[in-house]
């Protein structure tokens, strides 16, 4: 059975999946997910975690995750701060910003070659951070004012919290576009640059990857526009019920990335199953 249409149901080698709301609810694991992971490296399935969230590094995430008994490589994590330094670099390679953000944003910057610096940067950088500081996103605006050129990392306009919703990048960024007239390019899903980045960390093609994700405007839409397959699970952001009032649609729709398990192994060419099962 070809369960993912008129493609070719063995032909996928790769895996992009979103990390909260799919493999993680509020830090504790969703039933499955370890499981998901462990089948990926079983089959030899190249694979990325991704995520919009800037604050943390790849290592902070990797402990994040292990804490709640899923197991996943460093080198197999790739958040929106990652993905925006690598975006940089590639603009303006040894450029300078001003960066309002976490150490996840600061040290990809860091790496990158970027200098951090409130006089004259090249680029405002925004990202996520526990305490929006209002002196920092007033020296943010009189920045752009003069010209700097304004990227944030991902437009989600709330974050979730114990006690409810934070604002989040995309509100912040708001602000700043309201105060200057100027909008950022924000990097994040659901922008297809996240996607490409992580496909060619991976050294993966759109046509063999499938993209598992939990929220339709960022996961299944930048996955679409990537080109590629994509399963929704319902463990997250969108509803089942809400689905049928987007005008695109998942290539999938299943209740958890429990039942995304058997697909990898349903979908993995004839010659992986038979050196698995030696």
């Amino acid at each position: 059975m070809n369960v993912f249409g008129d493609r070719d149901p063995h032909s996928v080698s790769c895996w992009l999946t979103d990390m909260d709301g799919v493999l993680v609810r509020e830090e504790r694991a969703i039933p499955g997910a370890a499981d998901f992971i462990e089948t990926l490296e079983r089959y030899g399935r190249r694979f990325l975690v991704l995520t919009n969230n800037s604050i943390f590094t790849a290592r902070d995430l990797r402990a994040r995750l292990l804490a709640s008994g899923i197991d996943i490589p460093e080198e197999s994590i790739w958040t929106s701060a990652l993905a925006t330094a690598q975006f940089l670099a590639d603009q303006a390679q040894g450029g300078s910003a001003y960066v309002i953000g976490e150490a996840g944003l600061t040290s990809a910057l860091h790496n990158a070659g970027f200098i951090l610096t409130e006089t004259d940067p090249d680029y405002v950088v925004l990202g996520e951070t526990r305490t929006y500081s209002f002196e920092a996103i007033t020296r943010a605006i009189r920045l752009v004012e003069r010209g700097a050129r304004f990227i944030a990392t991902n437009p989600d306009v709330t974050g979730p919290s114990p006690e409810g919703s934070l604002p989040a990048t995309g509100s912040v960024a708001a602000l700043i576009s309201r105060a200057t007239g100027v909008q950022p390019y924000f990097v994040g899903k659901p922008n297809p640059l996240m996607m490409r980045s992580a496909l060619n960390r991976i050294d993966a093609h759109s046509e063999s990857t499938v993209m598992v994700g939990d929220r339709m405007d960022t996961d299944v839409i930048a996955g679409i526009e990537a080109g590629l397959r994509t399963v929704l699970v319902l463990t997250g952001s969108t509803r089942a019920e809400q689905v049928a009032g987007f005008p695109y649609r998942p290539t999938r729709v299943v209740d958890s990335i429990a039942d995304v398990v058997p697909l990898i192994a349903e979908l993995a060419p004839h010659e992986d199953e038979e050196l698995s099962a030696d």
